[in-house]
């Protein structure tokens, strides 16, 4: 496999084994959502069987998933919108790649304009950010999206990709926490219905393994206040 463009820069050890099953109690299911794993829903005596898997998703931010053009510019009046588009269809692969785990996502635009006339190019830029724990910015790349809209046609629609890459050391869980979040509850156990939430090490080690691949619309301040306020 080839060299691929690196988001994220940590230094690497050798990826674990992805995916890896374990049983997990059915009340930490939304702690091993956070976790990123993925539930196969079978319930056992000692709880339900989830799949972990340290790849990071790929999602679009709701604020970021739609852009409208106007024409003139300044305008936000309904009767100038030139041109609206919508990301949709964000579909990621995941592999293991020399000690880092490498996301690839695609996606589709669908944009419609207000006036047919004329072939028409509209290019629109968007990123690809790489997100841990839900709020920290690690790496950020831009790109576009060409849509041709023919002579006479009111929809275009474009194809576009983003890349991560992720330490996969970073974005796994350390084994003790793991242990803790998937250890046996039997019945009578007087810590069975705790929280491993609870113990702040388990909570920051849980959000400094969670990574993300947004993908949006690379919008002005004023389309992003219009995407809030509409």
């Amino acid at each position: 496999m080839g060299a691929l463009p690196r988001f994220h820069e940590v230094i690497a050890e050798d990826v674990p084994d992805v995916p890896k099953k374990l049983i997990v109690p059915a009340a930490l299911l939304s702690l091993m959502a956070l976790a990123g794993c993925s539930r196969s829903g079978d319930i056992l005596p000692t709880g339900i069987l989830a799949t972990y898997n340290a790849c990071p998703p790929a999602a679009i931010p709701a604020p970021a998933g739609d852009i409208t053009l106007f024409n003139p510019a300044e305008s936000r009046d309904s009767t100038a919108i030139d041109v609206v588009a919508t990301m949709t269809n964000l579909r990621g692969s995941c592999v293991a790649n020399g000690g880092r785990l490498v996301t690839n996502a695609n996606f589709e635009v669908y944009a419609l304009r207000r006036d047919n006339r004329g072939a028409r190019d509209v290019v629109l830029p968007y990123f690809a950010t790489v997100v841990q724990s839900g709020s920290n910015v690690v790496s950020k790349r831009r790109g576009q999206v060409l849509l041709r809209f023919a002579d006479g046609a009111f929809r275009a629609q474009a194809a576009g990709t983003a890349t991560s890459s992720v330490a996969g050391s970073a974005a796994t869980l350390p084994e003790d926490v793991r242990r803790a979040i998937t250890r046996e509850r039997r019945a009578g156990d007087p810590n069975a219905a705790l929280d491993p939430l609870a113990d702040p090490a388990v909570r920051q080690a849980v959000e400094r393994a969670r990574f993300e691949l947004l993908v949006g619309f690379e919008l002005t301040a004023d389309q992003l206040r219009y995407n809030a306020t509409r």
